[in-house]
């Protein structure tokens, strides 16, 4: 999408009241003051202001219009578009409220259809506005930020609002800036394909409240952060979110556990909040790519420099000592007095030259050693100690070795100096040093999940198309339908009364499980239902009458009987529909206790081998089934080949809601469904974009 007229016009205006006070006013006060030219208001009065004239209509100004930005009232601007189609206008920027966001549904269709009938795009409404700083235009009711080289896509205006605010403190430029508040027409999904290949845009930022088009904005996350860093923020991470079902695998996994997962495979980082989203794209937007996990801290207090240190090691990054022969180098620059280890304390005496240094040593390849991939520099400051020209030395390191070099200078005035030469010279600076090392781990991450984007699979097609089949609810059919799917599943047989159920159990061989068989009964042990290690006829005729008495006043149609399986462990494997992703596999610890440990992890269907390891080695069972602690190993290979062939049964059979596979017994040579429960879709239900 080109998007040239609505980032790049010619010519703007401004479409609603312009008495003072009033939206209009301040938006054209807006484009003036941040050195837009061409200006004109638009308001049925043709009223100018601000040495802008006024038009009673786009017609009337006598010349192409290439933007136009509406704040009339909500009841007026479907005749400000139509007036803006039928006079050539392409592009629109509607900040009226009042349409989706409080129900009034048709009237945003109703916009919809005029932009469609003209090929005219808008932005919004019910939005803040867009900026584009290198074209001094500055289309917002917001804060006018510093010019740089990130990006920002809102679909809140306020909390848009609040970073732009921020943005000249955080020393954070911005090369574009979208608040698309409803995004009836032009929404996240186009704004991230144009930002792809903004050459102004070095690091893309997201902030979302819900993933609309879910597999598809996946696919623009994907594309975007093949080329660039794209740093998100989604909100609704509570359990007021999550789904309520009846399964172990759906009632697991919530739908921000699903965003979570997904977002991994597109190479997007997912942050916390708005802090740690300025920390990392101060980091990308002016720092070169970290491109492994050593870091390598110097400081002049041990205090902060430990604590970055923990942090670091608490993140999975590497404080090795130095080399030998690196320590040796640094002994001969330093003093007696500093500390010569990970991080390298200068104490307070470290000078530019200490910093400048330390910094080149350890960054620089000498023999085998390939110099540390980043460093922090880390000094607390004092009245006597000159900030600048400790900043000077840090700056003199990074411009010789280029490489990443963050820095964390405390605090307040006595740094003050020093933290804008660094600012003016490219070095990013951070309140302390945890918030720069979560820097360096989330470069480092980046290029780590780049190197590793892929095209997901595409999905099989259904293999019961347009065929009428009866759906398998109870335990016995379901054990046929996951048997008849080639998936493994132990000797069964289904018993109606006392005599089946004596010869059923001789078929399979004692000893013996039996299962309870209701509609009824939804999770069997919580009830009772499930007798294990029957060792004989009369065992099996007593198990048999207790099941029943269990049922009592449920509608009882019989058993299911199993072989007794003594596994090496048991595995969850389940699959579920999430409302805005879709077929989601889920793998973690099975039994009893799963909704207790949740030790699960999650991945958007349909897997490949790669994705179906991924998954198992995302659980901390995954240790365990290799044999730890002198226990036997798991068939891994066998618990693989599981794991693909559920993540096809929901294309295969798109009637699928859930399907609960828990336990799945992991043996030392193949793997067995101990339990299975498949859910319907229910009717009016469709598949996420």
């Amino acid at each position: 999408m080109s998007f040239k007229e609505l980032f790049y016009p010619r010519s703007v205006a401004v479409a609603g009241s312009v008495s003072e006070g009033k939206l209009g006013y301040f938006l054209i006060k807006q484009l003036l003051e941040g050195g837009f030219e061409k200006v004109y208001a638009l308001n049925p009065k043709g009223q100018g202001a601000l040495s802008v004239p006024g038009f009673r209509s786009a017609g009337e100004i006598g010349e192409e219009l290439d933007l136009v930005v509406i704040a009339s009232p909500a009841f007026t601007v479907k005749e400000v578009l139509e007036d803006c189609g039928k006079n050539g206008v392409k592009d629109a920027v509607i900040i009226s409220a009042g349409f989706s966001e409080i129900g009034n549904v048709e009237g945003e269709k109703e916009l919809l259809r005029i932009a469609k009938k003209y090929s005219l795009r808008f932005v919004g409404p019910n939005c803040a506005g867009i900026v584009n700083t290198s074209h001094k235009l500055f289309a917002t009711l917001e804060t006018r930020p510093p010019s740089g080289c990130t990006a920002f896509i809102s679909q809140s205006g306020a909390l848009g609002g609040a970073v732009l605010s921020w943005a000249e403190e955080q020393g954070l430029g911005f090369s574009k800036f979208v608040s698309y508040g409803n995004g009836a027409d032009i929404d996240d999904l186009e704004l991230l394909d144009y930002l792809r290949e903004d050459p102004e845009t070095r690091v893309v930022a997201l902030y979302l409240e819900s993933a609309r088009r879910g597999r598809k904005l996946l696919e623009a996350m994907r594309k975007v952060s093949q080329r660039k860093p794209l740093v998100v923020i989604k909100s609704g991470k509570s359990q007021a979110g999550q789904r309520a079902t009846l399964s172990h695998t759906g009632s697991m996994a919530g739908s921000d556990e699903v965003f979570d997962a997904a977002i991994k495979e597109t190479g997007a980082i997912r942050v916390e909040g708005i802090e740690e989203m300025f920390d990392l794209c101060k980091g990308f937007s002016t720092l070169p790519s970290v491109k492994g996990k050593r870091v390598f801290i110097v400081t002049n207090s041990g205090g902060p420099g430990v604590l970055t240190a923990d942090k670091a090691e608490e993140l999975g990054l590497e404080v090795s000592e130095p080399t030998p022969p690196l320590k040796e180098k640094l002994g001969q620059i330093l003093s007696e007095r500093c500390s010569l280890k990970n991080p390298v304390d200068l104490t307070v005496e470290g000078t530019e030259e200490n910093f400048r240094r330390s910094l080149i040593l350890g960054l620089t390849e000498t023999g085998e050693f390939p110099g540390y991939d980043a460093a922090i520099a880390i000094n607390v400051g004092t009245p006597f100690l000159d900030s600048v020209a400790l900043a000077r030395g840090i700056v003199d390191a990074f411009r010789e070795t280029g490489k990443p070099i963050l820095a964390s200078f405390l605090a307040g005035k006595t740094v003050e100096e020093g933290v804008r030469f660094l600012k003016q010279n490219g070095i990013p600076n951070f309140l302390t040093g945890e918030r720069a090392i979560k820097v360096i781990y989330w470069m480092s991450e980046y290029e780590a999940r780049k190197a590793k984007i892929k095209e997901p699979l595409p999905p099989p097609e259904p293999k019961r198309k347009g065929i009428s089949w009866k759906f398998p609810e109870l335990e016995p059919e379901v054990f046929q339908f996951l048997k008849e799917n080639s998936l493994p599943v132990p000797e069964f047989r289904f018993a109606r009364d006392e005599e089946e159920v004596s010869e059923a159990a001789e078929e399979i061989g004692y000893p013996v499980v039996m299962k309870v068989v209701s509609p009824d009964v939804i999770h069997k042990s919580d009830l009772g239902g499930v007798i294990l290690n029957i060792r004989d006829q009369a065992g099996a005729q007593d198990s048999f009458r207790r099941l029943k008495e269990v049922a009592a006043g449920m509608r009882f149609l019989g058993v299911t009987l199993f072989p007794m399986i003594h596994p090496l462990h048991e595995a969850l494997v389940g699959i579920y529909r999430d409302p805005q992703f879709g077929p989601v596999v889920a793998f973690g610890l099975g039994g009893i206790f799963t909704e207790i440990v949740r030790d699960l992890s999650l991945k958007l269907a349909p897997l490949d081998r790669e994705d179906a390891f991924s998954l198992v080695e995302g659980t901390k069972l995954s240790q365990i089934l290799r044999g730890a602690r002198g226990q036997k190993p798991c068939d891994l290979e066998s618990l693989i080949d599981l794991l693909i062939k559920v993540s096809l049964m929901p294309f295969l059979y798109p009637e699928i809601e859930e399907m609960d596979l828990n336990p799945v017994f992991l043996l030392e040579k193949g793997v067995l469904i101990g339990d299975a429960r498949i859910i319907k879709k229910r009717g009016g239900n469709h598949e996420p974009d």
